[in-house]
């Protein structure tokens, strides 16, 4: 079992941020950029791995400290995140985040999310952004960050994204290379913090 598409409408109304079979829909197989080997795809991603939309209880299956592998997530009250879950959830079709569960452990184990922006240029278009690419340090190597990564690139163009962009440092430039992703000479990154680093 890796898509929870048997789940009834009631179960996606409070649990999933977005319906399921949004990822189900996807040709991974016919237009997958990356290779892999061995072969893995979205309904088959090694035993008891589950690929499906960020649920409201994933605050207790470790979604956050998967987070803090990847940044500072801070001090996140059950109530502040599943106020937060709420508050994405409201903004239909702007949110996709993604998690791959160990459906043993019953631990999330990695996870990114495509953020659909609104732009009045390109005849109001979309751009995607996909951010917080993350897969827990006991279950790298097993092709997870490439498929995330993957899938949403899939998706971003399925929901009419005129394109899609992500931040990386410079040592993973190779990796994101392997689904199309340039980096273009003329275009800097720019940032200003207000809080440090």
């Amino acid at each position: 079992m890796t898509f929870p598409v048997n789940s009834s409408k009631n179960d996606y109304e409070e649990c999933y941020l977005f319906d399921p079979q949004i990822l189900h829909d996807l040709e991974f197989e016919n237009q997958k950029s990356a290779s892999y080997k061995p072969e893995i795809n979205l309904t088959n991603l090694g035993e008891g791995l589950t690929i499906r939309p960020l649920c409201i209880s994933d605050y207790d299956k470790g979604y956050l400290s998967l987070l803090n592998q990847l940044t500072e997530v801070g001090d996140v009250s059950r109530e502040q995140f599943e106020e937060r879950f709420q508050l994405m959830k409201s903004q239909p079709n702007l949110y996709y985040t993604v998690v791959i569960e160990d459906t043993v452990m019953h631990r999330v184990v990695g996870t990114t999310t495509l953020v659909k922006e609104m732009h009045f240029i390109r005849q109001c278009g979309f751009r995607g952004r996909i951010e917080d690419v993350i897969v827990h340090s006991s279950y790298q190597g097993k092709q997870l960050g490439k498929l995330l990564v993957d899938a949403l690139t899939l998706l971003s163009k399925r929901l009419g994204c005129y394109m899609v962009s992500l931040e990386c440092d410079d040592r993973v430039v190779p990796f994101y290379s392997k689904f199309g992703y340039v980096k273009e000479e003329e275009h800097n990154y720019m940032l200003r913090r207000f809080i440090p680093k």
